[in-house]
C-alpha cells in the first residue's frame, strides 16, 4: 500500500509540474486520503469545498466553521468515491445526452435555457464543467442506489392494508412536514461506549442549539445524514412518508422547535420542524406500456438502443407494440402483459421514466432512453385525474412505505459500505 500510495504522489507531483526547474513558483498538489485503489487530493478537496460554501452563501448558510465545512466535504467526498467506484464495477455510467436533459430539465425548473443557466452559475462564481461533473456523479450514485437498495424493497399487500387501516383513523397521511435533520451515527456493530458516547454527542448538540446556536450549522457541522451539507434539510414529507418514529418525534412540535433524541438501528436523531401542512389534491394517473431491452456482457449500451430503434421504427410502420413487447421486453412482470404498466401514481417510477412519459402525448412512442434497469421504449395509452379513491390510497401507501424502508435501508447500507472500505487519511490536517 505504501508504494501504491507513493506511486499515485509521484503521478500527481509530475502532472502538476512537469518542469523541476519551476518546483519553486506554485505549491504542489498532494494526497488528502486513499480511498480503496482511488486518492482525493487536496486541489480535489479544496474545490469541493468551494464550491459548497458558494452554495452555502447563496443559501444565507455561511456562518459554519470552514474546518467542519471541510470536513464534512471530505466525508461526503469518501462515500461518493466508493459509490462511484461500485458503480464502475457495475458498469452504470451517465452519457452526454442522458446528462444534457437532465441540465435543460433543470434549467427550465429555474425559468431559463440551458445557456442562461450556465451564465448565471458563473456568475455565482461556480465552475460549470465542474457543475456538470458533479451533476453526472450524482445521476450515477442515484442509479447505483437505485439497482442495489431501492430495487430489493418489497411491499406486501398485506403491509398495504395494515397502513391503510393504522392511518385511516388519523388522517395522518395527508399531513405534510418539512424537516431538518441530525445524524449522530453509531457503528454498525455499536458497543455501549460507542452508544453512549454518540448520545452525550447529541446532548451537546442540544445544548448548542438552546444557547443560541443554529440547527443548519449543527447539522452541517456534525451530522452523518446525507443531507448534511443542506443544512440537514429533509425537504417536504407527507407523515407516512417519514420513519414513524420521527413523526411520534415531531407530530406536537410547534414550527422551530427540536425533538428529542430518537434512536434508532443508524444512531440518534434530532429533528426540527420548519413548517406542517394538511391538503388533500387530485392525482394525475398514466397508463402507459414499455418495451426493455438490458445491457448486458453479450449487449452493449448501443446494441440495446439500436434495437429498439428498430422496434420503435416497426411500431410507427404498424407492428403491434404489444405483440413486440411480449417478443421482445425484458420485463417479466409486463412482458406477458404486452408491455402494459396499468395505472400509475407519481412517484412509482424512476424520475427519468416518469419524465418521459409526462411528456408524450397519448399514442406517441418515445425514443430509447436508459434507466437503472436498462434501455425503454414507452408509449403512454391514456391519462387521467383520480381522486382518494381506495385505489388511490393504495398506491399512496405502497409508495410511502417503500420510500420509508429505502430511507431506512439507504442510510445503513452507506454505513456498512463505509465501514468496509480502505480509508487512509494521508494529510492529518484535512
Amino acid at each position: 500500500m505504501i508504494i501504491k500510495q507513493l506511486s499515485y504522489l509521484f503521478i500527481i507531483l509530475l502532472a502538476a509540474n512537469p518542469n523541476p526547474v519551476n518546483a519553486a513558483l506554485k505549491p504542489l498538489d498532494h494526497i488528502v486520503v486513499v480511498v480503496n485503489d482511488d486518492v482525493i487530493t487536496n486541489n480535489m478537496l479544496d474545490n469541493r469545498v468551494s464550491d459548497f460554501r458558494k452554495k452555502l452563501e447563496l443559501s444565507q448558510l455561511s456562518r459554519i466553521d470552514p474546518d467542519a465545512l471541510k470536513k464534512q466535504v471530505l466525508e461526503r467526498m469518501i462515500r461518493d468515491t466508493i459509490q462511484l467506484q461500485q458503480a464502475k464495477q457495475l458498469g452504470i455510467t451517465v452519457d452526454d445526452l442522458m446528462l444534457n436533459r437532465v441540465l435543460e430539465k433543470l434549467a427550465k425548473s429555474n425559468n431559463m435555457s440551458l445557456e442562461m443557466f450556465r451564465d448565471a452559475l458563473q456568475t455565482e462564481g461556480l465552475d460549470y464543467t465542474r457543475f456538470r461533473e458533479q451533476m453526472r456523479e450524482e445521476l450515477i450514485i442515484n442509479q447505483l442506489q437505485q439497482r442495489l437498495v431501492a430495487s430489493k424493497i418489497n411491499v406486501s399487500d398485506q403491509e398495504v392494508q395494515q397502513y391503510i387501516e393504522q392511518n385511516e383513523s388519523g388522517d395522518s397521511s395527508k399531513v405534510t412536514y418539512q424537516l431538518r435533520h441530525i445524524l449522530i451515527a453509531t457503528p454498525e456493530t455499536a458497543s455501549s461506549e460507542d452508544i453512549d458516547q454518540a448520545k452525550e454527542q447529541t446532548e451537546s448538540i442540544i445544548k448548542k442549539i438552546e444557547d443560541g446556536a443554529e440547527f443548519e450549522d449543527m447539522a452541517i457541522k456534525y451530522s452523518s445524514g446525507r443531507n448534511a451539507l443542506k443544512g440537514g434539510d429533509l425537504g417536504e414529507r407527507k407523515a407516512n412518508e417519514l420513519p414513524q418514529i420521527f413523526v411520534d418525534a415531531v407530530k406536537d412540535l410547534k414550527p422551530g422547535e427540536v425533538s428529542k433524541p430518537v434512536k434508532s438501528a443508524s444512531g440518534f436523531h434530532l429533528l426540527q420542524l420548519t413548517s406542517s401542512s394538511k391538503d388533500q389534491v387530485m392525482v394525475q394517473q398514466t397508463n402507459a406500456r414499455h418495451i426493455l431491452i438490458r445491457p448486458s456482457s453479450d449487449v452493449s449500451d448501443d446494441q440495446a438502443r439500436e434495437t429498439l430503434l428498430e422496434l420503435k421504427q416497426k411500431i410507427e410502420s404498424g407492428k403491434s407494440f404489444a405483440e413486440l413487447a411480449s417478443e421482445f421486453s425484458e420485463d417479466p412482470g409486463s412482458k406477458i402483459k404486452g408491455g402494459d404498466l396499468g395505472w400509475s401514481s407519481p412517484g412509482e417510477f424512476t424520475p427519468v421514466f416518469e419524465r418521459v412519459a409526462d411528456n408524450l402525448d397519448i399514442g406517441q412512442v418515445s425514443e430509447p432512453f436508459k434507466t437503472a434497469f436498462g434501455w425503454h421504449i414507452i408509449e403512454v395509452l391514456e391519462r387521467r385525474q383520480h381522486d382518494q379513491g381506495k385505489s388511490n390510497k393504495e398506491n399512496q401507501a405502497r409508495t410511502a412505505i417503500q420510500k420509508r424502508k429505502i430511507d431506512e435501508e439507504l442510510r445503513l447500507w452507506l454505513r456498512r459500505i463505509r465501514d468496509e472500505a480502505y480509508v487512509e487519511v494521508i494529510d492529518q490536517e484535512s
